[in-house]
């Protein structure tokens, strides 16, 4: 009974704070900038409660039922911040093409840091690296980027790479937005390291990790989550106090400057949530190299104890999950234990 009652709280939590939170925030944000303005409306005064208890039992209610209809259309919400719904043929690969490039002009800079940081220590480099490092200081981009580079600490410096890191290894991967990058790079660490596809794989993996392992990715999540949600409650309540100002006698100083303040804080909610990724990818990572060994057991597989052999079995199960049955399925048949799992029945 202690594990159902953690269990439901735990979920609980992540959807008040991730969803409820958020959209009780945008909610008063509402009540407070634009409703006033809708004084008029018959509609909006019938709804509106003559008590102040009334007016909290509305607020809450309201906020719980706009968190939860979020909630439940999560998906849409993040495919389209990540660059898979809605978005042009064109837009998208547009979009693709920048990431690609952003993506090599730090990997250029962190390329030429290092390269010089050898030459300063004396240390020998192949020609290899001598053409590389002489073509990277003809390139004017990153020449000027890597002279910024130069001033700064070595802790400002990591804050390159850890831009870096918010992008898939795979060019091939490359979404069209920084919060797709982001997201896709943990996507595909599985199948990168292992070739274990978590895509295919992401219940049963969820299913056999540890309970802390898998509780740390979805309070990772959590945070967001609570930056996706806020971003699109403020697009909404901007867009209603357009609304607003076309269609009624509002106090238009008020709602101007409403519009103007959310503008300008929906970029720092998208990147506040592009750079909260860092823990639900740090997260996802430490469920896939501790989930591997029970999920093996658990799917009746002797994990191996080389690493191309581990891949070619992951290569094998993932496959055998995605498509239909093959006879070349029967290879998995090495890597098959002898006996049931190990384990409490």
């Amino acid at each position: 009974m202690g594990d159902i009652a953690k269990g439901v709280l735990g979920g609980a939590w992540t959807l008040l704070v991730g969803w409820i939170l958020p959209t009780a925030l945008n909610l008063a944000l509402f009540f407070v900038t634009v409703a006033p303005g809708l004084q008029g409306l018959t509609l909006l005064h019938r709804l509106r409660p003559t008590t102040g208890g009334g007016s909290a039992l509305l607020f809450l209610t309201g906020s719980l039922l706009l968190g939860l209809v979020a909630n439940a259309f999560q998906n849409p919400l993040y495919r389209l911040l990540e660059g898979y719904l809605f978005w042009p043929a064109a837009a998208y690969e547009a979009g693709c093409c920048r990431s690609r490039r952003a993506k090599a002009d730090l990997t250029d800079r962190l390329s030429l840091l290092r390269l010089e940081r050898r030459e300063r220590e004396g240390g020998e480099l192949s020609p290899e690296d001598g053409e590389l490092l002489a073509r990277l200081r003809g390139q004017p981009r990153t020449e000027r980027a890597a002279r910024r580079d130069r001033r700064r600490t070595a802790a400002q410096r990591a804050l390159v790479h850890e831009r870096l890191a918010r992008y898939p290894v795979a060019d091939d991967q490359i979404a069209p937005t920084r919060l797709g990058n982001a997201i896709r790079r943990f996507e595909e660490y599985g199948y990168d390291r292992y070739r274990l596809d978590t895509q295919v794989l992401w219940n049963e993996l969820t299913g056999c990790v540890p309970d802390q392992v898998r509780r740390q990715v979805e309070l990772a999540r959590t945070s967001v989550d609570f930056f996706v949600a806020l971003l699109y409650g403020h697009v909404v309540v901007c867009f209603l106090a357009v609304l607003t100002l076309a269609t009624a006698r509002p106090d238009t100083s008020m709602l101007w400057g409403t519009i103007v303040l959310l503008l300008l804080l929906v970029p720092v909610w998208y990147r506040s949530a592009v750079t909260s990724t860092d823990e639900w990818a740090a997260a996802v990572r430490a469920m896939v190299n501790v989930g591997r060994k029970p999920l093996a057991d658990a799917m009746c597989l002797v994990l191996p104890d080389q690493l191309a052999k581990e891949r070619d079995m992951w290569t094998m199960v993932s496959r055998l999950s995605r498509i239909p049955y093959h006879e070349r399925a029967s290879a998995l048949d090495r890597y098959r234990a002898a006996g049931p799992p190990s384990g409490p029945p």
